[in-house]
């Protein structure tokens, strides 16, 4: 009796056969994975240099002034999760739930809901579209395969 063994470039081989997308759809997660990137990376340094804008806008929020750094270290550390191509689906995950605060903090102070409430969940499309995109492996398991 036989037991293969199979590692993690056997599993991409035998689920991207087919379903690896075209130059066009990488290229497509690629530029949506980095803009969200851009903006994310932006923000955190934004707040870790303590802009005061940042800190004013993040007061009107309803945060105290000495939590925008330590926000920022925390926005940076899941960019970089993201960022690095085999944690990135954790990062994604961190992400999501960072964004999902972002959401909560604007219905709790009553923002206009397209423009400020909504924003985080237009974020989050670009990193898990981005990363859907340019992940056979990802691609095949929510397929389910």
């Amino acid at each position: 009796m036989h037991i293969q063994t199979i590692d993690d470039d056997t599993f991409a081989r035998r689920h991207s056969r087919g379903q690896a997308g075209s130059r066009g759809s990488l290229w497509a997660g690629r530029c949506l994975s980095s803009l969200a990137v851009l903006f994310m990376a932006l923000d955190g340094v934004a707040k870790l240099l303590e802009v005061p804008q940042v800190i004013a806008g993040t007061t009107e929020l309803g945060y105290a002034a000495g939590s925008v750094f330590t926000i920022g270290v925390i926005e940076l550390l899941c960019v970089a999760a993201y960022v690095v191509p085999s944690t990135s689906v954790l990062g994604a995950l961190l992400l999501t739930g960072y964004l999902g605060g972002a959401v909560a903090t604007h219905v709790r102070v009553g923002n206009p809901l397209f423009s400020h409430t909504l924003f985080p969940i237009y974020v989050a499309v670009f990193v898990w579209g981005g990363l859907v995109l340019r992940d056979a492996r990802l691609r095949a398991f929510l397929a389910g395969r």
